[in-house]
C-alpha cells in the first residue's frame, strides 16, 4: 500500500487540453533544468534573519513516526503541527500577520496618562467652588435672593427681606440652598473634568480592583451625605435637608413624616441616589453577574457552558457531529502525520462540504485517506524548501515588519507585515532599483507562498521571469516552460486554446502592437481576425507564427493559397474577410508589416519548435487556460541575452492570455500573475484589465526598477489601478512624486513657536531689560505659540528618495473588500 499519495486522478501527460468544461489533466512537474542539490523534503530552511518558518513534520507525511524498541515507552511529545494550529491569531488591521501577533494593550493613540493641565483644571474649580459655597452661607453674595424672590410668594418673607414669616419660607430657604449646591456640583464636574478623572482611575481598571475603588469612593460620598452614620462631626452636605424640606413644601406640613416607612424609604433613595454614579463607575452589576455564573458553574459543572476546544482537535467538525473524522485528524496532527498545508487543505474541504452539505462524503474521504485527503493533483504536500513565515489559515505571508514611526497608528507598532489573496486580489505594484531586493524580499516570498496555496487547492499562479530569477526550485512547480530551451519538456501556446478568431487576435495584438502608439489596438485586431479566421476554417487551427509573419507581410504566395482554400461556398464570409486584408495590403494604413516586424522577433532559431512552431514529440503545447480550470503552479522562463524585446514581447503576450482566462467568476480558486520584471509590458488596455482583476478572484504582481519603464501617460493610470503599492529604498525623486500623488495627503496638527521682543515702557523696566540683554546677551522675547491643522503629504518624493534606509520599503494596501492600510515604513529585512 502506498501513503496516499500518488493515488491522484488526471495526472497523466497529454499533448493538448481538452475544450472549456471538461476534465483537464494537470501535467506532472517538469524535471529540473539543473541538478539541484538533495535537501530532506521536511527538514525547514531558516529564512534569512533566523527567523523560523512554520512547522513541518518530522517524517514523511502518511507515514507512520519511527519507533525506537530499544528505548522505554515515554510520552508522546507534542507536535509542532498542533502548536502552530493553536497559536493565538487575533484580529488585526489590515496587512498585519495575525499568527502569534500581540496586540497592543491600549487601543487608539490616546494618552497613557493625564497630563499636568488635567489635573490643575480639576483643583482650580474646586477651589472655587469652596469659596462661592462659603460666600453663600454668609450670604455674601451679591442679589442672592432674586431668584428666590421670584418664584415664591410675597406673603411668605417680611417686606423687603428675605426673613420667613413662617414655615413655608423657612423650609424654602433650605430647597433654594440645596438647588444652588446641586449646580455648583455639577458645574465643578464639567469645568474640572471630575468624570473624565474617575473613568481613568478607576473605570480602566480590571476587577474587582475597579468595584472596590468605586465602592471606597462611594463610602467617602456617603459620609459626607450622612456624616452622623459614620461617626463624623462635620456638618453634611445640602443633601438629605432640601428633599425633606422639598416633600414638606408639597405635602403643606410635616404629617408625612409621622410614619416611619416613608421616612426610611425617602433615605433609602437619597443613599440609592448618591451610590447609582459609582455603581456605573465600578462595573457592579456585570461583576456580580459574572460572580454568580462563576458560582453556579462550581456548584453544577455539568450546567457550565464547554470549554472551547484548541484548534488541533478540530472543534468544528466535533461540534457538527463529525467525531470520527475529528478524531482521525486529531491523530494525524499528534502523530506528525500532517504538515500546516494538510491542515489548511482538510480546513477548506471542511468549508466547502459544509456549505454545500455533504458532510457524509467529507467523513468518508477523511477516514479512508486520512491526513492524505484531498492531495494536490500532482502528488505534492509541500515545497521542497522554504524561505519565509506563512500562515496557511489566515492565508499569509510575512514580508517583514512594520516600523514604529511617528506617522504610523499604534496597532501596526512593531507587528509583523503580510500580504495575502484580500490584497493581491487588487494587484501589487514593486518598484525599487537593482540590488534594493525586489525579488529576495518580495517577489521570492510572494511565489513561495502563491505555491503552497495552490497545494492546499485554494489558489493557482503564474510566475514570469529570466532563467537566473530565483523564484524558487523548479520541483516546486508542476509547469516549467523554458522558452528557447530544446530541453523544456512544455511549450507555450500563443493562442491560449482560444476558439474564436478575435478573441485570438486580440490577445496576439496586445501583444505585438499593445506598446506602439503609431498603430492602433483596434486596427492591428481587425489586421490579425482576417487572417486567423480564414485560416482555422480551412485547417482547422491557427497558424504557426512563421505562416502568421508571411500572411501579415503579405506574401502573394501565402495568401493566394489561402484564398483557393476558401472557394467553397461555405466560407463566404471568411473569403470575404480575407479579401478585405489582400485589399489592404500594401496601402499606406497596412499596419501588418509592423505586425510582421515584431513577430520576427520571435521568429528566430533560438524559438524554433516553440510558441506552436515545431512538432517534436517532447514538446507539450500548454495552454495558460488551464490555471482557469486546475490550481497549478506554472513557471515561464523568458530568453536573455539580446533577446531582450522578445521577452518584453512574451511578457506582453503572457498578461493578455492571462487576463483572457480568468474573465470565467465561477473560478472556485484564486488566479495570480507575477512578472518579475514588468518592464514594456504596461499598455493602456492591460492598465484597464487589471481594474477588473479584483472582481474575477485574480490579481498581478508588477515588480519594476522605476516607473520611467512605464509610458509616462500611464504613470497615473497604473498607480490608481493597483490596490497595493510598495516604494523601495533607492527609488528617485521622480518616483517618489509619482507614489506621493498616489498616496495623497492627510491632516495633521503642527505646533509653531515665533519669539517676539519684549518693548518695555516704564523706564525701571527697560533698564532690568537692558541689564539682562548685558548679562545674558539675548534680549528679552516671548513665545507666542501657534497650533493649526494643516494638510500634508503622507510621504513626499524627497522622504521616499533619501529618508528610506536600505532594506526597507513604504507599503499601502487595500483589500478586496474595500480596508486600507495606510502607507508605512516596513524593515523587509525584520
Amino acid at each position: 500500500m502506498d501513503d496516499g499519495t500518488r493515488d491522484t486522478r488526471d495526472t497523466r501527460h497529454t499533448d493538448a487540453y481538452p475544450g472549456p468544461g471538461q476534465a483537464r489533466p494537470v501535467p506532472r512537474p517538469a524535471p529540473p533544468h539543473q541538478q539541484a542539490p538533495a535537501v530532506p523534503p521536511y527538514a525547514p530552511v531558516p529564512p534569512p534573519g533566523g527567523q523560523p518558518v512554520p512547522p513541518r513534520p518530522a517524517h514523511a507525511p502518511g507515514t507512520p513516526a519511527p519507533s525506537a524498541p530499544s528505548q522505554p515507552a515515554s510520552p508522546a511529545p507534542r507536535s509542532a503541527v498542533a502548536d502552530w494550529l493553536d497559536a493565538p491569531r487575533p484580529e488585526a488591521a489590515p496587512g498585519i500577520f495575525r499568527l502569534g501577533h500581540r496586540p497592543p494593550k491600549s487601543d487608539g493613540d490616546g494618552p497613557e496618562r493625564l497630563p499636568s493641565v488635567t489635573v490643575v483644571g480639576l483643583l482650580i474649580p474646586l477651589v472655587v467652588a469652596l469659596l462661592l459655597w462659603s460666600l453663600w452661607r454668609r450670604g455674601a453674595v451679591p442679589y442672592q435672593g432674586v431668584l428666590l424672590k421670584l418664584f415664591t410668594p410675597d406673603d411668605w418673607w417680611w417686606g423687603g427681606t428675605l426673613s420667613p414669616k413662617g414655615m413655608e419660607g423657612s423650609e424654602a430657604r433650605v430647597v433654594y440652598d440645596g438647588v444652588f449646591f446641586a449646580v455648583l456640583v455639577w458645574a465643578v464636574g464639567r469645568l474640572g473634568s471630575w468624570p473624565d478623572v474617575a473613568r481613568h482611575v478607576i473605570g480602566r481598571r480590571p476587577q474587582p480592583a475597579r468595584a472596590l475603588l468605586a465602592a471606597v469612593a462611594a463610602l467617602g460620598a456617603l459620609a459626607l451625605v450622612f456624616p452622623g452614620a459614620f461617626g463624623a462631626g462635620w456638618d453634611p452636605v445640602p443633601v438629605v435637608a432640601p428633599l425633606f424640606s422639598l416633600v414638606a413644601l408639597i405635602s403643606g406640613g410635616y404629617g408625612l413624616f409621622a410614619s416611619p416607612l416613608f421616612t426610611d424609604s425617602l433615605y433609602a433613595l437619597i443613599t440609592l441616589l448618591v451610590v447609582w454614579p459609582f455603581a456605573r463607575l465600578g462595573g457592579w452589576l456585570p461583576y456580580l453577574k459574572e460572580l454568580a455564573a462563576r458560582r453556579k458553574a462550581a456548584a453544577d459543572p455539568a450546567a457550565a457552558p464547554p470549554a472551547r476546544l484548541p484548534r488541533s482537535q478540530w472543534p468544528d467538525l466535533r461540534d457538527a457531529g463529525q467525531h470520527q473524522a475529528a478524531d482521525v485528524l486529531t491523530a494525524e496532527v499528534a502523530g506528525g502525520r500532517m504538515n500546516d498545508v494538510d491542515c489548511a487543505r482538510v480546513h477548506r474541504a471542511w468549508d466547502r462540504a459544509r456549505r454545500e452539505g455533504r458532510l457524509t462524503g467529507f467523513t468518508d474521504t477523511v477516514l479512508r485517506d486520512a491526513g492524505a485527503a484531498w492531495t494536490h493533483p500532482s502528488g505534492a504536500r509541500d515545497l521542497p524548501a522554504r524561505q519565509a513565515r506563512h500562515d496557511l489559515l489566515q492565508q499569509q505571508v510575512r514580508l517583514g515588519r512594520w516600523v514604529p514611526t511617528e506617522r504610523a497608528p499604534k496597532a501596526y507598532h512593531d507587528a509583523g507585515a503580510a500580504l495575502g489573496p484580500d490584497t493581491l486580489g487588487t494587484s501589487l505594484l514593486v518598484v525599487g532599483p537593482p540590488g534594493s531586493g525586489k525579488t529576495r524580499h518580495v517577489i521570492q516570498p510572494v511565489t513561495e507562498f502563491l505555491a503552497l496555496q495552490a497545494l492546499t487547492g485554494t489558489c493557482a499562479f503564474v510566475a514570469v521571469g529570466t532563467a537566473g530569477t530565483p523564484l524558487g526550485r523548479p520541483d516546486a512547480y508542476d509547469v516549467v516552460i523554458r522558452i528557447g530551451d530544446p530541453d523544456s519538456p512544455h511549450d507555450l501556446d500563443p493562442y491560449a486554446e482560444c476558439d474564436d478568431a478575435d478573441e485570438a487576435a486580440a490577445v496576439l495584438a496586445e501583444a505585438l502592437a499593445g506598446d506602439l502608439d503609431a498603430v492602433g489596438t483596434q486596427r492591428a485586431v481587425t489586421a490579425l481576425a482576417q487572417l486567423l479566421g480564414p485560416y482555422r476554417a480551412v485547417h482547422g487551427h491557427f497558424p504557426p507564427l512563421p505562416v502568421l509573419r508571411e500572411l501579415l507581410e503579405g506574401d502573394p504566395g501565402v495568401l493566394a493559397a489561402l484564398r483557393a482554400g476558401l472557394e467553397s461556398g461555405e466560407h463566404a464570409v471568411m473569403r470575404r474577410e480575407l479579401d478585405a486584408r489582400m485589399r489592404q495590403t500594401g496601402t499606406a494604413a497596412d499596419v501588418g508589416p509592423v505586425l510582421a516586424g515584431r513577430l520576427a522577433l520571435l521568429d528566430r532559431p533560438v524559438f524554433a519548435g516553440f510558441l506552436g512552431t515545431g512538432d517534436r514529440a517532447d514538446h507539450r503545447p500548454f495552454s495558460l487556460r488551464a490555471v482557469a480550470h486546475h490550481p497549478l503552479r506554472v513557471r515561464i522562463e523568458l530568453p536573455e541575452h539580446g533577446h531582450e524585446e522578445a521577452a518584453r514581447l512574451l511578457t506582453r503576450l503572457v498578461l493578455a492570455q492571462f487576463h483572457t482566462v480568468v474573465r470565467d467568476t465561477r473560478r472556485p480558486h484564486f488566479a495570480c500573475l507575477v512578472l518579475d520584471d514588468a518592464t514594456g509590458c504596461v499598455t493602456p488596455e492591460s492598465v484597464r484589465r487589471i481594474q477588473r482583476l479584483r472582481a474575477q478572484n485574480a490579481g498581478v504582481v508588477l515588480a519594476l526598477r522605476t516607473v520611467a519603464d512605464v509610458p509616462e501617460a500611464l504613470h497615473g493610470p497604473l498607480l490608481g489601478a493597483v490596490g497595493c503599492r510598495m516604494a523601495l529604498s533607492g527609488v528617485t525623486t521622480w518616483d517618489g512624486s509619482r507614489f506621493a500623488h498616489a498616496w495623497g495627503t492627510e491632516w495633521v496638527e503642527t505646533t509653531e513657536v515665533a519669539k517676539h521682543t519684549v518693548f518695555a515702557d516704564q523706564p525701571m523696566t527697560r533698564a532690568i531689560h537692558a541689564l539682562r540683554k548685558l548679562v545674558t546677551g539675548k534680549a528679552v522675547t516671548t513665545d507666542a505659540v501657534t497650533t493649526k491643522q494643516v494638510e500634508r503629504e503622507r510621504w513626499s518624493a524627497s522622504q521616499l528618495a533619501h529618508e528610506v534606509p536600505p532594506g526597507h520599503a513604504v507599503l499601502s494596501l487595500t483589500s478586496v473588500h474595500g480596508e486600507h492600510a495606510p502607507p508605512l515604513l516596513v524593515d523587509l529585512r525584520g
